[in-house]
C-alpha cells in the first residue's frame, strides 16, 4: 500500500529573551552634563545602562520605584525615587534633568531675594532641587539589592568677569560691554537681565543700562552704549570726549569661598575712546602775526621793545577740547632762549586768539614757533607746528 504523507513547511519565528540586570556585574556609569554647576543650574545627567533595556521595542524607565531608585541629591533635599527615560528604543541610555533652585539670597545688591528655593517632582524633567551653600550634587541608582553606583558633582559660586569687547573705540561707532557670570543665571528657561554701571573721563556719574542674557542658560550678558560729544549721558547714551576711558562696573554678590554670602566684590573694565578725526585734524593753528601793545602790526622789531605774538586756534569739532599752546623762542644757533604756553579748554567749533609777550634783549635771527598739545604732559599734537623766522634790531 502507497502511503501518502502532506508536509506542511516549517516556519521558525525568531524569539527575543528580555534582558535583565546583571546584578554579578553591576554596570550603570552616570554622567552629567558639566563637571561643576552654578546654584541655579539645569543639570544633565545620563546613565548608560544597557542590562536595563528590558524591552527592545519600547521606551524603558528605570529609577521611579522603591526597589531600584535613583535619588538626586545635596546635603538636606532629595528627589527620591526619580524617573529616568530611555533616550529611544534600544538605547540602553537614560537620561533626566533637575533645575537646580538655588537658596534665599540677593543675587544683585538691591535688597530683594532673587530666588525660589524648593524642591519636588519626580522627573525626567520636572524636578527642581534646593540646595545649600558650597555644596554638591549626588546621583545614586541602586542597581540591585544593596548594589548602588553614585556620581557627585560640586555646586559652586564663580568670581565673574565684565570686558569690553574692544580696547579701543572710536567715538563714531558703538561699544559692547560683556558681564560673564554664570551665578546670574537665575532660570535656566529665560532671558536673564542684569545692570552695569557706564561711565567716562567726561561724566564719572555716567549710565546705568541693562544687559540680557546671551541664551536662555549661558551666564553671559551684553549691552550695547553709544558714544555723545554734546549732549549729557542718557539711556545707553554716554558723554566721552577723545582720550577719555570709559569704564563699566557691576558688583558681584555671588563669590566663591573663602568669601562668605554676605561679601561683594566690585568688577571693573575699562577701554579708551578716540575720535575717527586724526589728532593732527582736531585744531586749526594758525599762522602768527607780530603787533604792539594796541593791536598794531609791526613791520620791524627792535631789541629791548616788547611786543605781541599772536596766534589763532579753532576748534573744528564739534566737541570741547582741552588744549596747551606752547610758544618756543630759538635763536640762530638752534638753542631755546624762552618758552611759555597758556592752557585752556576750546568748546565745540570756537576760534580763539592767544598772545603772549616777549623783549629781546639781544639783536640777531630768531625763530619762533608754536604747538598745540592736548596736554604738557602727554604732549599729543592736536595740529601742525608753526614757525615764523624774525629779525630783530
Amino acid at each position: 500500500m502507497i502511503q501518502f504523507f502532506l508536509i506542511f513547511p516549517i516556519f521558525f519565528m525568531p524569539v527575543f529573551a528580555e534582558q535583565i540586570p546583571d546584578y554579578e556585574k553591576p554596570y550603570a556609569p552616570i554622567f552629567t552634563d558639566k563637571p561643576v554647576y552654578s546654584w541655579t543650574d539645569k543639570v544633565k545627567i545620563t546613565i548608560l545602562a544597557p542590562s536595563w533595556n528590558t524591552d527592545r521595542h519600547l521606551i524603558d524607565s528605570i529609577g521611579d520605584d522603591q526597589h531600584n531608585p535613583i535619588k538626586i541629591s545635596t546635603s538636606k533635599h532629595h528627589l527620591e525615587p526619580y524617573r529616568f527615560t530611555e533616550t529611544g528604543v534600544n538605547t540602553g541610555i537614560f537620561a533626566a534633568e533637575v533645575t537646580l533652585t538655588g537658596f534665599s539670597h540677593d543675587a544683585d545688591g538691591d535688597g530683594d531675594v532673587d530666588t525660589v528655593p524648593r524642591t519636588f517632582g519626580t522627573g525626567p524633567t520636572s524636578g527642581f532641587l534646593e540646595i545649600e551653600p558650597d555644596s554638591s550634587l549626588t546621583i545614586s541608582f541602586e542597581f540591585a539589592d544593596g548594589v548602588i553606583v553614585t556620581e557627585s558633582v560640586p555646586i559652586l559660586w564663580n568670581i565673574g568677569n565684565a570686558q569690553f569687547s574692544e580696547n579701543n573705540y572710536l567715538l563714531d561707532k558703538p561699544a559692547l560691554v560683556r558681564v560673564i557670570d554664570p551665578d546670574l543665571n537665575l532660570n535656566p528657561e529665560a532671558l536673564d537681565q542684569i545692570t552695569i554701571d557706564v561711565s567716562s573721563d567726561s561724566d564719572a556719574a555716567g549710565i546705568e543700562i541693562t544687559a540680557i542674557e546671551t541664551s536662555e542658560s549661558s551666564g553671559v550678558f551684553v549691552a550695547t552704549i553709544t558714544f555723545t560729544q554734546n549732549q549729557s549721558s542718557s539711556g545707553n547714551r554716554l558723554l566721552a570726549l577723545p582720550g577719555d576711558e570709559i569704564f563699566a562696573k557691576y558688583n558681584d554678590y555671588t563669590l566663591p569661598k573663602p568669601y562668605s554670602t554676605s561679601d561683594n566684590l566690585e568688577i571693573i573694565t575699562l577701554a579708551k575712546v578716540s575720535s575717527f578725526v586724526p589728532y593732527l585734524e582736531r585744531i586749526v593753528n594758525s599762522p602768527i602775526i607780530l603787533s604792539d601793545s594796541l593791536g598794531n602790526p609791526l613791520n620791524s622789531i627792535e631789541k629791548n621793545n616788547r611786543f605781541q605774538i599772536v596766534g589763532s586756534i579753532t576748534n573744528e569739532q564739534n566737541f570741547d577740547q582741552k588744549f596747551v599752546y606752547l610758544i618756543q623762542i630759538k635763536d640762530q644757533f638752534d638753542s631755546v632762549i624762552s618758552i611759555s604756553w597758556i592752557t585752556g579748554e576750546l568748546t565745540g567749533l570756537q576760534n580763539l586768539d592767544v598772545s603772549q609777550s616777549w623783549l629781546p634783549k639781544n639783536s640777531g635771527t630768531f625763530f619762533i614757533e608754536t604747538y598745540v598739545w592736548n596736554s604738557i604732559s602727554e604732549q599729543i599734537p592736536l595740529s601742525s607746528p608753526n614757525e615764523l623766522y624774525i629779525i630783530v634790531n
